[in-house]
């Protein structure tokens, strides 16, 4: 797994659907809905969603075969004329959920020829996604990759592109609160790696005790799930999808 991938333990993914109520009226993709994409605000809503997930479509077009140059012109032609179509009807057959939405949706531009070389236009000059994030981040295990489908690739972005957002907006909460170091070493004591610390060594460093520690932890980990829930509940169209989308980022991350 790419180092960028390892964003979180699976453990701490988990939880019951109780642990923590989300307020899905104001979730992103359930404004691009109700108002089909007509609204300056389903439009500001769905440009932000695609700032957010462009990052498994450009992986899923460069494993189709597209060089460097051209998946990045393609993922930007696609935004961009996501963005001009306004027709999100067909978002109905995909249960409501951007994640397939947006699969669906590509692979439907890329095999319409026409549209293909119009796409490639429109996506010169545009700047819906940092092309300088996709050259710096582009670090895909190559190996593994050679042994995913441009389908699996694009789960496995997707999934993880969820995952770093919720632990971005964690971060820029403890910042908030100037605890950014205490934050550093909670997402190590989160992660299942070797040598992260233990509970007395963050006790000592933060001069705690070791209780102390368990029980900000704790909260810590209860927060994660909680943000986890909500960046997911922007992508969903109700709430009784935010269970089965979570066992499905689930059951991505691990496989």
């Amino acid at each position: 797994m790419p180092p960028n991938d390892q964003v979180t333990s699976l453990s701490a993914i988990g939880g019951s659907a109780q642990n923590g109520a989300v307020a899905f009226t104001t979730t992103h993709w359930s404004v691009v809905l109700e108002a089909q994409g007509e609204s300056p605000e389903a439009h500001e809503a769905l440009e932000k969603l695609c700032r957010t997930y462009w990052r498994p479509i450009y992986s899923f077009v460069r494993r189709q075969g597209a060089a460097t140059q051209d998946a990045e012109d393609l993922t930007q032609g696609f935004f961009a004329l996501l963005l001009e179509r306004k027709d999100l009807n067909t978002v109905r057959k995909e249960k409501g959920r951007l994640r397939s939405y947006l699969l669906t949706s590509v692979k439907h531009f890329l095999a319409d020829e026409s549209r293909h070389a119009m796409a490639v236009k429109r996506g010169k000059g545009q700047r819906l996604i940092p092309l300088d994030e996709i050259r710096e981040r582009e670090r895909i295990d190559v190996e593994r990759s050679d042994r995913l489908t441009a389908d699996q690739i694009y789960e496995r972005r997707w999934a993880f592109t969820v995952l770093e957002q919720v632990m971005a907006r964690l971060r820029d909460e403890y910042r908030s609160a100037g605890n950014l170091r205490f934050f550093d070493q909670m997402k190590k004591m989160l992660m299942d790696e070797p040598g992260r610390p233990s509970q007395a060594q963050v006790a000592s460093e933060f001069d705690m005790t070791e209780n102390a520690v368990k029980q900000a932890f704790y909260r810590f980990r209860q927060r994660y799930q909680t943000l986890l829930r909500e960046e997911i509940a922007h992508t969903v169209a109700t709430p009784s999808d935010i269970e089965d989308e979570l066992r499905h980022l689930i059951a991505v991350v691990q496989a």
